[in-house]
């Protein structure tokens, strides 16, 4: 078994079991974007990572629907138990154009290791960008050997947020914590 497919398995099983936010909205209207837009955007983002990333678009559109926003950004983290993620990225949006967004968080949990990352994050039922500017709880499990692909749901306040990251490093773990958005950068993940 690939490493992508190992990861994409590691994931639906984690969500599978419980960790799932939700059932699939296949509603699509004027300000959702669909996965055929997702796809071709993520294609530039992340180069040529295409089977891998479409077939992870794939399962997330497959559950949540269509979002009504989505990031594209880097980040890093690193973990011994306890963990720290920073990154930054552009939030797109139908309704009220691009944003720089900020994110970090903490995490503990069985988790080892060190990683950086290009993350699309799938935004669904963003009411307003201030929506954004919360933290959103959840579990993630990561399984990276060099790279691949993996992601998983966080929510907060009936919005979710889906990161699908591509990372380089090595990591290793099941964590607990929550990513915090902000307009502007800062080193407080609390």
């Amino acid at each position: 078994m690939n490493h992508t497919r190992r990861t994409l398995l590691a994931s639906a099983l984690l969500l599978g079991a419980g960790f799932a936010v939700g059932p699939a909205a296949a509603q699509q209207n004027e300000r959702s974007f669909s996965q055929n837009e997702l796809v071709t955007s993520g294609h530039q983002f992340f180069g040529n990572v295409s089977r891998g990333l479409a077939l992870t678009i794939e399962e997330a559109v497959r559950r949540w629907g269509e979002p009504n926003g989505y990031v594209l950004g880097q980040e890093a983290s690193g973990a011994f138990v306890g963990g720290l993620r920073y990154g930054e990225g552009t939030l797109f949006t139908r309704n009220a154009g691009d944003r720089k967004v900020y994110w970090q968080g903490p995490s503990v949990g069985f988790d080892f290791g060190g990683d950086g990352a290009r993350t699309m994050m799938l935004i669904y039922n963003l009411p307003s960008v201030g929506a954004l500017y919360q933290r959103f709880g959840g579990v993630d499990g990561s399984v990276y050997f060099v790279g691949g692909f993996g992601f998983t749901a966080l929510t907060a306040g009936g919005v979710t947020v889906v990161p699908i990251r591509t990372g380089v490093g090595w990591r290793l773990g099941v964590n607990l914590g929550y990513l915090k958005f902000t307009p502007q950068a800062t080193w407080n993940p609390f």
